[in-house]
C-alpha cells in the first residue's frame, strides 16, 4: 500500500478510512478537538500521521482506539478502508433495554387510520 515513512493529513487519513462520511465531517472533529492521536488532544486538521500511531475519538455512543496499519493513497472500498488500521476498541456494552422500531406501541407517534376512527366513535357516544 505506502512507505512506513509516508505521513498523511489526520482528517484526510480519517475520511480514507471510512470513519466519517465526508472530508468535511472529519476535519470538524478534528478541529473540535475530539480526536486523540497517541494520547494527545489534537486541534490542527493538518496533524500528520503516520503507521503506528494510535488515534482516539468516539463515535456515537462508542469510544474507538485505532492503530494507524497503512496510508491510504485513495479513499476506496471498505474492505480496502478496513486494511488501514487495526481496532483495538473495547467490546461494545449491549443495550440493556431493546429499542422499539415502532413508537406507536410506546403511545407516541400517529394515530392509525383505525385508531382515529375508534376515538371519533368513542366521542360520539359521549355526546349521546
Amino acid at each position: 500500500m505506502s512507505d512506513p515513512s509516508d505521513k498523511l493529513r489526520l482528517d484526510k487519513w480519517l475520511w480514507f478510512a471510512r470513519f466519517f462520511k465526508t472530508r468535511s465531517l472529519s476535519a470538524a472533529r478534528v478541529a473540535a478537538g475530539d480526536v486523540r492521536v497517541n494520547g494527545e488532544r489534537v486541534t490542527k486538521r493538518a496533524t500528520t500521521i503516520s503507521a503506528g500511531d494510535v488515534l482516539t475519538f468516539a463515535i456515537g455512543d462508542r469510544v474507538r482506539i485505532i492503530e494507524v496499519v497503512a496510508i491510504g493513497t485513495r479513499r476506496g472500498p471498505a474492505p480496502e478502508a478496513q486494511t488501514l488500521y487495526s481496532d483495538m476498541s473495547p467490546e461494545a456494552a449491549p443495550r440493556e433495554t431493546p429499542v422499539s422500531e415502532n413508537p406507536r406501541f410506546e403511545g407516541k407517534g400517529r394515530p392509525t387510520k383505525r385508531d382515529r376512527r375508534q376515538g371519533d366513535l368513542s366521542r360520539a357516544r359521549h355526546l349521546e
